[in-house]
């Protein structure tokens, strides 16, 4: 097991009968929200919606919580997280809601309890800007999208 951090969570109302955000196995990384709703939510081909947790975080400074798209989610429905990952930082204290986006063909129907989305913590490093006229070269340089792999030594 790695470095644990606590960090506490408050079970909203809608949220009563719901378990906690799991890790799945031994090894995971993230783990698994719920929808917390009330009624069922389809969600149209292209269309998206905000789906509520039930929970409220309190992250410990210097660390986020980063909203991530189940991979199975994904690649049977095409549903995934719109704003993937979705960043909740250490001072929100609202909701924890899910931006789920349907890139399929279908209606998709989510459902109370249903999982849809991963979350993780994560440690933040705060960064200081150090402005420069110029900055150190590379071999890469200012090569963009796609610009790597594509010349052979």
């Amino acid at each position: 097991m790695g470095i644990v951090v606590s960090v506490a969570i408050k079970r909203l109302p809608h949220a009563a009968d719901l378990p906690l955000p799991s890790y799945q196995t031994k090894d995971s990384a993230g783990m698994d929200l719920c929808a917390a709703i009330s009624a069922d939510i389809v969600i149209a081909p292209g269309a998206h919606t905000i789906v509520p947790t039930g929970y409220s975080i309190a992250l410990p400074s210097g660390f986020e919580a980063q909203v991530r798209p189940r991979s199975g989610l994904a690649a049977k429905n095409a549903v995934t997280v719109l704003n993937s990952p979705g960043t909740i930082d250490a001072d929100y204290r609202g909701e924890v809601g899910v931006i789920l986006i349907n890139h399929g063909k279908d209606s998709f129907t989510v459902t109370r309890g249903m999982r849809i989305a991963q979350i993780v913590v994560a440690p933040v490093r705060t960064v200081m800007w150090e402005e420069k006229e110029e900055l150190l070269d590379t071999d890469r340089g200012a090569g963009g999208f796609g610009s790597t792999g594509t010349h052979r030594v």
